[in-house]
C-alpha cells in the first residue's frame, strides 16, 4: 500500500509541474508583450527600432540613437487569453464522464508592468536598466471538469531586471550588452484522485545576459541585430496533497528558458512612412525533459516535452498623422514549439497570428503617450493526452481540442528630462 500512495504522488507531482511547459501569449511560455510602443507594430523590427527607453530589453546598443539626457519609460499591459475545450471522444473512467463540464474558459486576465530607464555617461556611453516579466501564465478550469486530472489552476510568474551598457562606436555603429537576473515561481494545482488536490510551489533565481548591435545601412535604412542567453533554474519548493498530508515533501527540478536571436530593418520611407521588420529565432529545443526528484535525491518522475526551436516573423508600419500623432499598424506569424503528439491539455499551445496597431501621442515636449491593441488568432491546439501512469490510453484517453484566441491593450508613458 504504501508502494501506491508513492506512486500516486509521483504522478500526480509530474502531472502538475507539466503545467511549466504551457502557453501565455507568445511562443511556448514566453509574454510577447513588454514595451507598450512595440504592441501596435505587433512587435516587428523591434531589435532596429529606437524610440524610448524600452530599447534597453529589446536592443541595448539602440540605447545610442535616443536623445540626450534622460529617459524614463513606464507599461501596462492587459492580457486576456482564452482557451476552450471542445470533447472528442475522451475515454475511460477518468475523462469519458462529463462532471461539471468541459472546464470553461481556462484563460484569465493577466495584468503585467514594465519599467524602463536610461541616462547618458558621457557622449558615447550610456546606461540603462529594464525591470519586467518575460515568462508568465495565468490559467483556472472549473473544478470537476472532465480533465481535472491534467489541471486545476496554473500561474507562473518573472520577474527580470537587467542593466545594461551602449557604446556609440562611430556615427553609423553602436553596441550594447547586460546582465539578466530573474525569478521565477510557479503555483500549479491538479486533482490526484485518492490524494485530494495536488499542489506544486516551486521559485529560484537565474543569471543571463544579452548582447546587440545598430548599424546604419543608408540615410534611411537601420539594421539591428540582438541575442538573449539561456538561463537555467533549479527549481525548488513543496508538493502538497489536500488528502494525504504524509506524502507532501520538498521537490526540486531543473529548467532552462530559451535563449532567443533577432535580426530587424527599420526604414523611413519617405516624410510619412516608417517600415519595419524582423524575424527572431527562439531555441525552445532546450526544454526535451524534466525529471523531478526528491530534494533528498530519489527519483520522482520524468515528463517528455520535446519541443522544437521556434521563428517569429514580423512587419510593421508606422504613418506619421502629425508632429504630434503617430499611428502604428503591424501584423506577425509565431511559431508553436510544441507538438500534437507531445501537447499537454493545461494550456495548449499553437501557432499564431498577430494583428496590431496604435496611437503614439506627445502629450507635451518631454512626454509621450501610447496606446496600442493586438488581437491574436490562434490555431485550435488538438491534444490527446493519456491518464497519467496509464500510456497508450490504457486506462482512458482525453481526446479534443481548444479554441484559442487572446487579446492585448498596452498603455505606456515616456518622459525625457
Amino acid at each position: 500500500m504504501a508502494a501506491f500512495w508513492k506512486t500516486a504522488a509521483a504522478l500526480a507531482v509530474g502531472t502538475a509541474l507539466g503545467g511549466l511547459a504551457t502557453n501565455a501569449w507568445a511562443g511556448g511560455f514566453a509574454i510577447g508583450t513588454q514595451s507598450g510602443s512595440g504592441t501596435g507594430n505587433a512587435f516587428a523590427g523591434g531589435a532596429a527600432v529606437a524610440d524610448d527607453a524600452s530599447v534597453v530589453w529589446s536592443n541595448p546598443a539602440g540605447m545610442a540613437l535616443l536623445p540626450p539626457g534622460k529617459q524614463l519609460t513606464g507599461a501596462l499591459h492587459i492580457l486576456k487569453p482564452s482557451f476552450k475545450f471542445r470533447n472528442e471522444g475522451s475515454t475511460g473512467p477518468v475523462f469519458g464522464p462529463p462532471g461539471t463540464g468541459d472546464g470553461g474558459d481556462g484563460g484569465d486576465w493577466a495584468f503585467v508592468p514594465n519599467g524602463f530607464f536610461t541616462m547618458d555617461i558621457n557622449p558615447r556611453l550610456r546606461f540603462g536598466v529594464a525591470l519586467n516579466a518575460p515568462f508568465g501564465l495565468k490559467t483556472e478550469y472549473d473544478s470537476g471538469w472532465r480533465g481535472q486530472v491534467t489541471a486545476l489552476s496554473s500561474e507562473i510568474k518573472t520577474v527580470n531586471i537587467n542593466p545594461a551598457l551602449s557604446y556609440k562606436v562611430s556615427d553609423t555603429v553602436s553596441i550594447g550588452g547586460g546582465l539578466n537576473i530573474q525569478w521565477i515561481e510557479a503555483e500549479l494545482s491538479n486533482f490526484a484522485g485518492a490524494l485530494g488536490v495536488a499542489k506544486l510551489k516551486a521559485d529560484d533565481i537565474g543569471y543571463g545576459f544579452n548582447l546587440g548591435i545598430m548599424a546604419a545601412v543608408g540615410p534611411a535604412t537601420r539594421v539591428g541585430a540582438h541575442y538573449r542567453s539561456r538561463i537555467k533554474y533549479e527549481v525548488e519548493g513543496d508538493a502538497t496533497f489536500s488528502a494525504a498530508p504524509g506524502l507532501n515533501g520538498n521537490i526540486r527540478a531543473d529548467l532552462r528558458v530559451p535563449e532567443s536571436i533577432s535580426i530587424s530593418l527599420f526604414h523611413v520611407l519617405g516624410p510619412k512612412w516608417e517600415l519595419m521588420a524582423d524575424i527572431t529565432r527562439t531555441g525552445w529545443d532546450s526544454l526535451q525533459q524534466l525529471t523531478v526528484t526528491r530534494t533528498s535525491g530519489a527519483p520522482l518522475t520524468s515528463l517528455a516535452f520535446n519541443w522544437d526551436d521556434t521563428m517569429r516573423y514580423g512587419i510593421g508600419a508606422n504613418y506619421k498623422w502629425s508632429d504630434q500623432t503617430k499611428l502604428r499598424f503591424g501584423v506577425a506569424f509565431d511559431e508553436t514549439p510544441t507538438n500534437d503528439v507531445d501537447r499537454t491539455a493545461r494550456l495548449p499551445d499553437q501557432d499564431r497570428k498577430w494583428v496590431a496597431f496604435g496611437v503614439q501621442h506627445r502629450v507635451s515636449k518631454a512626454g509621450v503617450l501610447e496606446i496600442g491593441y493586438a488581437h491574436e488568432f490562434i490555431k485550435d491546439a488538438r491534444v490527446r493526452n493519456d491518464v497519467p501512469g496509464f500510456a497508450g490510453c490504457a486506462a482512458g484517453c482525453l481526446s479534443g481540442s481548444f479554441e484559442n484566441k487572446a487579446d492585448i491593450v498596452s498603455v505606456q508613458y515616456s518622459h525625457s528630462f
